[in-house]
């Protein structure tokens, strides 16, 4: 014998009718604080100040950072010393 029950149920009957919590509201406040994320980064793409300072947040001093660090890093690596500059 076989017994077949069809039900159809939108998913928000389906939460009540198991008891589950409605986190609709939840839902749709995390998407608006996410959509905001999302436009906010949009705006900063197109700034090309904000770019270069979110990339580059020291500046050209940061990149002669990193150049004297490299620098002193191959000199380390081939076994010269700074005094044979």
């Amino acid at each position: 014998m076989k017994i077949n029950i069809d039900i159809d149920l939108s998913p928000k009957e389906a939460r009540e009718m198991l008891g589950l919590p409605d986190i609709e509201p939840m839902q749709k406040a995390t998407m608006k604080k996410i959509q905001e994320k999302i436009d906010q980064g949009i705006e900063e793409m197109s700034d090309p100040e904000l770019l270069l300072k979110r990339y580059l947040p020291l500046g050209i001093q940061g990149i002669e950072q990193f150049q004297q660090f490299m620098s002193m890093a191959a000199k380390a690596a081939t076994g010269k010393s700074n005094k044979d500059d």
